[in-house]
Parts: C-alpha cells; sequence; structure tokens
C-alpha cells in the first residue's frame, strides 16, 4: 500500500522549499512515486515524462526505483507532489475500488477529450499534470 500522508509529502507542500528537504525526504518520495507507476501500469516513457524528465531517461527512472533520491529541482518536486495528490484524490474518490483507482491515470475520459489523464500530462506538460489534477479536485469538491 502506497502511504502518501506523511511528513515527506507535507514538506514538498507545506513549506514549498525542496531544497529544504532532506536526500532521504526525496529518497522516500521516488519510491513512493514509483510504486505509484507500477499500479497504474504506465511504461518507463511516460513514467519519466509524467517526471517532466525526457521520455528515454531510463537510468534516472532505475536509479529512482533503486531508492535513489529524486532530485532537488522545484520542477521534480512539484510534479511529485502533484502525482502524489492526484493518487490521494483517486482513493478518496474511489475507496473501495482499487483497480478503477489504479487504472484511472490510463483510462481515456470523455473529459479530456478522449484522451487518457497520463496522455493528457505528456501532451501538455506541466500544465496537464495541473489540469488532471485540477480536474480531480473539483470532482471532490475543493
Amino acid at each position: 500500500m502506497l502511504h502518501i500522508y506523511g511528513d515527506t509529502m507535507n514538506a514538498v507542500t507545506a513549506t514549498g522549499d525542496p531544497q529544504g528537504m532532506t536526500a532521504a525526504d526525496r529518497s522516500a518520495i521516488a519510491k513512493q512515486i514509483m510504486t505509484l507507476f507500477g499500479h497504474w501500469n504506465v511504461d518507463n516513457a511516460t513514467s519519466a515524462s509524467l517526471l517532466g524528465l525526457a521520455e528515454d531517461n531510463r537510468t534516472a527512472l532505475k536509479n529512482y526505483r533503486d531508492g535513489k533520491p529524486l532530485g532537488a529541482s522545484r520542477d521534480l518536486l512539484d510534479r511529485a507532489g502533484n502525482l502524489l495528490a492526484i493518487h490521494k484524490n483517486l482513493r478518496l474518490l474511489f475507496p473501495r475500488n482499487r483497480e478503477l483507482c489504479y487504472a484511472w491515470m490510463t483510462t481515456p475520459n470523455r473529459a479530456f477529450d478522449g484522451m487518457a489523464p497520463a496522455e493528457v500530462v505528456r501532451e501538455h506538460g506541466f500544465s496537464g499534470l495541473l489540469m488532471v489534477r485540477g480536474y480531480l479536485d473539483r470532482a471532490r469538491g475543493r
């Protein structure tokens, strides 16, 4: 089970200062993100794209899977925070349906003109990530 409610995510979202995070915090987030990508069943190119990396950057993904910390860049940590928030929203919207929760990011959605949310992020970058998160935030009534 993926836990996203701990102090690690609070460090990303509350302080807004990724440089203030420790390597251990960034390593924990990397592991959470890689676990999440496994649940979502996204390929390496999509995983890299969701993190704002070059789609052929398998080395970074392998490092993150192996527990190495995410880089301290604001963009990367903001993306990670938004991805974890998307997962949290899905878990809250579909508390009894993990299959739907995990398949949602790769399932075509009318709200995104028939594109899967992961495709929206690949096509639109960070603004696509914010579109997907905003959609889920609104669905939750936030």
